[in-house]
């Protein structure tokens, strides 16, 4: 069995390459859209040997699949686990996770939603991408459909549906869109859910518990 020499590096371990990949990926595509996206700038922008992103991704649908991968990964450390409440938390607990995840998305990551809006535009192009993106996605509809049937939606996916697009909305616009330098408070955010959940669910969340 072969050992590091002491005071030597570890060896890197395949997910933290591909990880710096993921992330040069992600960078590339906010800084230069996606035709700055290939094989040879990740290698520059990582900082990895040239070839390294080939060795790893050999075609630019596997390339976009790992830019994907790690949009996923990324954005599901928005919030910690800790903070994600349980499906029987109330609305209230819905309303303050959901506000608190898109006042950090619009002030301390946006530009996961810019490479997020790159890979979801490729994707209308690319119907291999699209498979890869939508069932992707779906790791943050599951939890959601289920806190809305929790809090007492009788139509939850309907309503979990809903309150994506409009969370996707109102992301675009202070991201992207004509209120980009007007982003709403964690405060204002917090209203605008609990009027959202008022409407669908007809009960007050923000005056509960």
């Amino acid at each position: 069995m072969s050992h590091t020499p002491a005071g030597a590096p570890a060896p890197e371990s395949p997910v933290s390459r591909a990880d710096r990949i993921g992330d040069a990926a992600l960078a590339l595509l906010v800084e230069r859209g996606m035709r700055g996206l290939t094989h040879r700038a990740v290698d520059e922008r990582a900082g990895l040997p040239q070839g390294s992103t080939s060795n790893h991704a050999r075609t630019r649908q596997a390339l976009l699949e790992a830019a994907v991968r790690r949009q996923v990964q990324r954005e599901s450390e928005v919030l910690t686990p800790h903070e994600i409440p349980g499906p029987d938390s109330g609305e209230a607990a819905l309303v303050d996770t959901l506000a608190l995840a898109l006042h950090r998305y619009l002030t301390d990551h946006r530009s996961l939603l810019v490479s997020r809006y790159e890979l979801a535009l490729e994707a209308t192009r690319r119907p291999e991408l699209r498979t890869f993106f939508d069932t992707a996605g779906s790791a943050f509809h599951t939890p959601l459909i289920a806190m809305m049937a929790a809090a007492g939606s009788p139509e939850p996916e309907r309503h979990a549906l809903s309150l994506i697009a409009w969370c996707e909305g109102l992301m675009f616009s202070c991201a992207a869109g004509s209120f980009h330098a007007a982003v709403p408070s964690r405060a204002e955010l917090r209203t605008g859910f609990d009027e959202l959940l008022h409407g669908m669910l007809g009960s007050r969340a923000a005056g509960e518990g």
